[in-house]
């Protein structure tokens, strides 16, 4: 029998990552309000969690400033990109049982 989720990436086996980078790979750049209303996330729960991807190489930050007030927005990076279509591919792989 094979091992269907050996393809899975652990990096989006939490649904806020999965939820994140959803939202990152359709869209060019998401600053950090949106990204946390759309998730409907407190700010300490997607900090960490865009630290964990942007630690994978997924994710890079685009800090500026609006004014005299910070804005931080997020992007997804090419290998992100690559990893989630792949991780995707693997699910539905999973779910049709064929590789």
């Amino acid at each position: 029998m094979k091992n269907y989720i050996q393809f899975l990436n652990k990096a989006f086996d939490n649904r806020i990552r999965l939820g994140i980078m959803s939202v990152l790979v359709v869209n060019d750049w998401v600053d950090f309000k949106a990204l946390k209303e759309m998730l409907d996330l407190t700010d300490g729960n997607l900090a960490s969690h865009i630290t964990a991807l942007e630690k994978e190489g997924y994710v890079q930050v685009k800090k500026k400033f609006i004014g005299k007030k910070p804005n931080t927005s997020y992007g997804v990076t090419r290998d992100g990109k690559k990893a989630f279509e792949e991780h995707l591919n693997a699910l539905e792989n999973l779910i049709k049982k064929r590789n």
